[in-house]
């Protein structure tokens, strides 16, 4: 079937199952969110709540919520499509005519990259004055700084170049006709307001809200700078995105959108936002931020408004993020001929670890290639960089800490990088957009020495932890390679003890998280370290020492990653919430 908006889409998954309408009465403040959290981690189908109470606007959540809802949307799994994509590019490099009738698939959708451009468009149906209090906008934690648009999908074009960015910025509520507009670093929206105010010239955008499945994920996309996110959703969908031209603003809209948002974001005027709780499972701090200044609204007749939540994970994005690297994940082969698989784990939040594997041409091309990434468009936000050799799936965390454990060496294989830029939403060295980077080598075949040692028997470990420190709480031993302990504070303090240790043998890296963290669960595992520490403030090492102007680090890794003093709070549902939506369980479901 194909689907060219939300409204399709949403009726394809009521047929297939994939939808449940909720008629009880809900408030779009915190009690949707937490339906919703749950319904996701119970694989319930997406959901469309039709009485919000104080809109008139039915409310969509959890629309692409699970692996199956996303290949309903792409009309086949993402890995599919990208490895047709990266056949289909290398083969056509340099082009040949038959590689065109051999992959007629391919081929097909990359005519459908040019948009078509139309007069009569659903999105335009009905024009009205700006009231974005009519709208079912959540809040969707405790100590957010209001409400959220979640899912919008700014578009932006370059005031110079006139090229066309879409992305997916939150926009905080501060009444009924203006937002924030948080543009991170390293955003494309971000980089044409930047050129608009260098140039001082008026800077129009527009907002879609409710697109259909390939124009959002295309909109999620770490497409490289400059590449058409229009463009790219007419090859995920198989046919041509069609747009309309604005109302009150001189730009392309997405003709079949639930609403289209036009106006201005002032150049002078900026405007603290936030707190809001965003994906690495903590609040985002209160900033200063551009101001967008809505003109007016169009929409459908009878549109649906899109929300998603994001939190400590799994959330929605743990779907729509594997699924956009699945698809263009492969064609870092085209730069990188090496590289044969890599991997950015949602439970770190992407940004926060990425898993390279390379085939290694000469000595240390892993590095040289992790080095590369670190300053390649959205992959330069990335923190720790983890590289392994070809036969490792950079999917499989056990596999990468077998590597680590048979491979790495940090005197030889261990990199920080202090003081770069790093993903705004990271808090780790108390300075917005700025912090410190790592980089671990685990490749085979290294001239190296790397120390193999027998592992300690678990109840060695329980003995010898229960002598090490008393406020050790809870520990678990990961692959023999990560040892994890549950520290209440004094986390550095700790995990430096355990490090130097000569006494706890095995582990290569050993890491004190806080008591929030189930060191069980191998997912809130990751999370609970990668979310959480400074390379540069929060790393010790059995051994270190300076080589001139060098650090040379020996034995055993240990990570801080405790919760710490001036950190924003982690993400935590009210118990009034809880209580509320237990009772009130079985009731949306009739």
């Amino acid at each position: 079937m194909r689907i060219y908006s939300l409204q399709d889409f949403i009726k394809y998954l009521e047929t297939t199952g994939e939808l449940i309408r909720i008629k009880t009465e809900v408030d779009a403040k915190l009690e949707v969110v937490e339906i919703s959290i749950r319904a996701l981690r119970e694989n319930m189908p997406a959901l469309l709540f039709e009485n919000v109470r104080g809109s008139r606007f039915p409310l969509a959540m959890n629309v692409l919520a699970s692996e199956k809802r996303i290949e309903l949307a792409l009309g086949k799994h993402p890995n599919q499509l990208g490895d047709e994509l990266i056949t289909f590019m290398e083969e056509a490099l340099p082009p040949k005519p038959k590689v065109f009738f051999q992959h007629p698939g391919i081929v097909g959708r990359l005519f459908c990259t040019l948009p078509k451009t139309i007069s009569r468009p659903p999105s335009q149906q009905v024009m009205c004055s700006p009231n974005l209090n009519e709208f079912p906008i959540t809040t969707s934690w405790p100590e957010d700084g209001g409400r959220f648009i979640t899912l919008p999908q700014v578009f932006t074009y370059d005031p110079q170049t006139k090229k066309r960015n879409v992305g997916m910025y939150r926009m905080q509520l501060f009444d009924e006709r203006t937002t924030g507009m948080h543009w991170q670093i390293q955003k494309g929206g971000g980089f044409h307001y930047y050129r608009a105010k260098k140039m001082g010239k008026e800077f129009q955008i527009a907002v879609a809200l409710g697109t259909d499945p390939a124009l959002l994920l295309a909109t999620v996309a770490a497409l490289p700078e400059g590449i058409d996110e229009v463009m790219f959703s007419g090859f995920l969908r198989g046919k041509r995105t069609r747009m309309a031209r604005g109302k009150t603003i001189s730009l392309l809209v997405p003709a079949d959108a639930e609403f289209i948002l036009e106006g201005t974001v002032h150049l002078t005027e900026l405007r603290m936002e936030g707190p809001f709780g965003d994906h690495f499972g903590h609040y985002s701090n209160a900033a200063e931020f551009p101001v967008f200044s809505i003109n007016t609204i169009t929409h459908r007749r009878n549109p649906i408004y899109p929300a998603t939540v994001v939190g400590r994970p799994p959330m929605e994005d743990k779907y729509l993020g594997n699924a956009t690297q699945q698809v263009l994940g492969p064609l870092i082969r085209l730069i990188h001929p090496e590289i044969c698989d890599l991997w950015a784990y949602y439970e770190a939040g992407f940004h926060n670890l990425l898993v390279v594997a390379v085939e290694e041409r000469y000595r240390k091309e892993a590095m040289k290639t992790a080095l590369s990434i670190m300053g390649e468009g959205q992959l330069s936000l990335t923190k720790c960089i983890i590289t392994v050799s070809e036969d490792v799936n950079p999917r499989d965390f056990h596999a990468v800490l077998r590597a680590i454990r048979e491979n790495f060496d940090p005197a030889y294989d261990f990199i920080m990088i202090p003081k770069v830029p790093l993903d705004t939403l990271d808090f780790t060295s108390y300075k917005m957009n700025l912090g410190s980077k790592m980089i671990i080598d685990a490749t085979k075949g290294k001239s190296g020495n790397v120390v193999w040692e027998d592992s300690l028997k678990v109840q060695d470990f329980e003995r010898l932890l229960k002598i090490a420190d008393a406020r050790i709480e809870d520990w678990n031993i990961i692959d023999e390679t990560l040892l994890v302990v549950t520290v209440p504070d004094n986390g550095k303090e700790i995990v430096t003890k355990l490090t130097k240790s000569p006494e706890i043998i095995g582990p290569k890296i050993i890491a004190a998280v806080s008591p929030d963290v189930n060191v069980r669960d191998l997912e809130q595992t990751i999370w609970g370290i990668f979310t959480r520490f400074d390379a540069e403030r929060d790393m010790v090492f059995t051994q270190e020492k300076l080589v001139g102007i060098s650090p040379v680090f020996r034995g055993k890794m240990g990570i801080d990653a405790t919760w710490k003093r001036g950190y924003p709070l982690p993400l935590v549902m009210t118990d009034e919430i809880i209580d509320h939506v237990d009772k009130q369980w079985d009731t949306y479901w009739k």
